[in-house]
């Protein structure tokens, strides 16, 4: 979007995103301590985007998303961009919010200038396969309107994505091959089950784990029936595939 005032709509989005990770549910703290100690610290960059369909409003978002992976590591060692989408005129399905999150994603493929990472499969039913755009590969977490139980990831406001480089918690120490990230993992799932009330996701767990998948994870199911049973993404090494993003400076910084 272009800089000035904000609308209502991305004040209302900052505020339940910030009293939702800094506040407490139940008496307890959020679950992933790394996010709300970040969003207390001022860490996080914030974009907002006025569409989840407009093509304009997508490429913007590819180019923020380009210029947060060339300065996140200057500005904090916590540094995700949290995206905050204008909300649907109408509500919205569980459903329609999967498709939506997919729209998004293929979208950024599709565009992406750079090609896809030679060391991550295509075939997201592979255990090593993840989001990648720009070179890097990435978590991209969501929260939305649709959750009952599972506050966590709850948003009243609309579509939130959360984009998180894998580097981040490689440099941290926190991945799940090490026993700092297998730590923090146990007290997260402890922590998931006091703030939520419910038991944690059966569909959480690690990249690279036998049995687990990264794409699930992005925007977790409350019912599984209206879950889609498999990645609604189609990931090809074709590159490029649109030139929309390649050799495109013209970047909107993304604001802390």
């Amino acid at each position: 979007m272009a800089s000035g005032e904000a609308p209502d709509w991305v004040a209302a989005h900052w505020n339940t995103f910030h009293d939702g990770l800094v506040g407490e549910r139940n008496d307890a703290p959020f679950p992933c301590f790394f996010g709300a100690e970040s969003v207390a610290n001022g860490d996080p960059l914030y974009t907002a985007v006025p569409s989840t369909t407009d093509k304009d409003a997508l490429l913007d978002l590819g180019r923020t998303l380009l210029t947060y992976l060339d300065v996140y590591r200057d500005h904090s060692e916590r540094a995700s961009l949290v995206a905050f989408f204008k909300p649907p005129e109408r509500d919205l399905s569980e459903p329609e919010y999967h498709d939506t999150l997919w729209h998004i994603l293929q979208f950024l493929h599709v565009h992406d200038p750079a090609p896809w990472p030679e060391d991550i499969p295509t075939d997201p039913d592979d255990p090593f396969w993840e989001f990648a755009f720009g070179g890097e590969p990435m978590f991209p977490t969501c929260r939305a309107p649709f959750y009952d139980t599972r506050k966590s990831r709850y948003c009243p406001v609309g579509l939130e994505i959360t984009f998180q480089p894998r580097a981040l918690f490689e440099d941290l120490g926190v991945t799940a091959d090490t026993a700092a990230g297998q730590q923090a993992r146990a007290v997260i799932q402890d922590r998931l089950e006091e703030y939520d009330g419910v038991c944690p996701h059966a569909d959480l767990g690690d990249w690279g784990v036998d049995g687990d998948r990264e794409w699930t994870q992005y925007l977790l199911s409350s019912d599984d029936a209206q879950a889609p049973d498999e990645c609604p993404i189609n990931v090809t090494r074709e590159h490029p595939k649109s030139e929309r993003l390649v050799a495109d400076h013209d970047t909107p910084i993304p604001s802390a």
